[in-house]
């Protein structure tokens, strides 16, 4: 018979999907995400639990402030980084389907598009449009005032109101573009995408150096067909590409001799595909086999 935990572990894997869930999102990268929860262990695990009111709230804010460390840190990486700088995917379970609002923020489109957000300013949005966090808890966990909050979360939803994706998108409407661009892929006929394609589409891919992709972003449907038709026909090895559920929404998985090669998610505004999102960089792609579960 296994022992009982003890109260502060209990607690923190308790709350463990939720912390990962909150560092995920501000971060757009598992394996940092995963650092984060290791640092919050260590500074919950030397806690007074007798003195704490809200462990949620305490736990949140440990994630919080360490994520805001890390944003900093990533911000000098990706200075450096090779090319364009995508989320890391996930490979969602089935029930995040139930939760239209955590579906969207685990989103790629959505990821990239809080990446245009000051470290601050992300981590409100996320405290407050995600998970819902009264702002005292906020302001606590960002080091400001609750009116200060306040204001941030207003300019924060602004900006990102401005740049989310346009209407609703059904995960049917996303499965039947990546079912057409994956049997594109698979014959080398590319001619059916720009059907697909919204004029001034942007393809991004991200190979971070070790793997080719492109290192600029790529503006255009005639520009991003050209480029995948000069790209496929070098393919060597049979190709095989299967629609699975990434960050919480229909996405590619495109393998060559049986190992996945990349994965490729989309941005749809207005019925056609305005973004095409490639993730080729080997260390990116370790989650996309194995469920991860997010919540909030």
């Amino acid at each position: 018979m296994s022992e009982r935990m003890d109260p502060a572990t209990e607690s923190f894997v308790a709350h463990r999907n939720l912390l990962f869930t909150v560092a995920y999102e501000m971060l757009g990268s598992a394996a940092d995400a995963e650092d984060v929860l290791q640092e919050t262990w260590l500074r919950w695990a030397d806690v007074e639990l007798a003195t704490v009111r809200d462990q949620r709230a305490y736990l949140v804010r440990i994630t919080t402030r360490q994520s805001l460390s890390r944003l900093r840190t990533l911000g000098r990486r990706k200075e450096n980084y090779v090319g364009p700088w995508l989320p890391e995917p996930l490979l969602t379970t089935p029930d995040i389907a139930d939760d239209v609002t955590l579906a969207d923020s685990v989103s790629m489109a959505m990821l990239l598009v809080m990446e245009t957000l000051a470290p601050v300013e992300r981590a409100v949005f996320v405290l407050r449009e995600v998970f819902d966090l009264p702002y005292d808890e906020i302001a606590d966990a960002v080091d400001k005032t609750p009116a200060a909050v306040r204001q941030i979360a207003h300019r924060a939803r602004a900006h990102v109101a401005a740049r989310r994706p346009r209407g609703v998108v059904s995960s049917t409407e996303s499965r039947h573009a990546l079912e057409a661009f994956g049997r594109a892929v698979e014959t080398g006929d590319l001619q059916g995408l720009l059907d697909l394609l919204a004029p001034d589409v942007v393809l991004l891919a991200d190979g971070g150096g070790v793997v080719k992709a492109v290192v600029n972003p790529i503006f255009g449907a005639d520009k991003v067909v050209r480029l995948l038709g000069g790209g496929i026909p070098r393919i060597t090895g049979p190709v095989s590409t299967e629609v699975v559920q990434l960050n919480g929404a229909p996405a590619l998985t495109i393998r060559i001799d049986g190992v996945i090669d990349c994965i490729m998610a989309v941005r749809i505004d207005d019925g056609a595909i305005s973004g095409l999102y490639i993730v080729r960089n080997p260390e990116k792609l370790s989650r996309v086999e194995r469920e991860t579960a997010v919540s909030r």
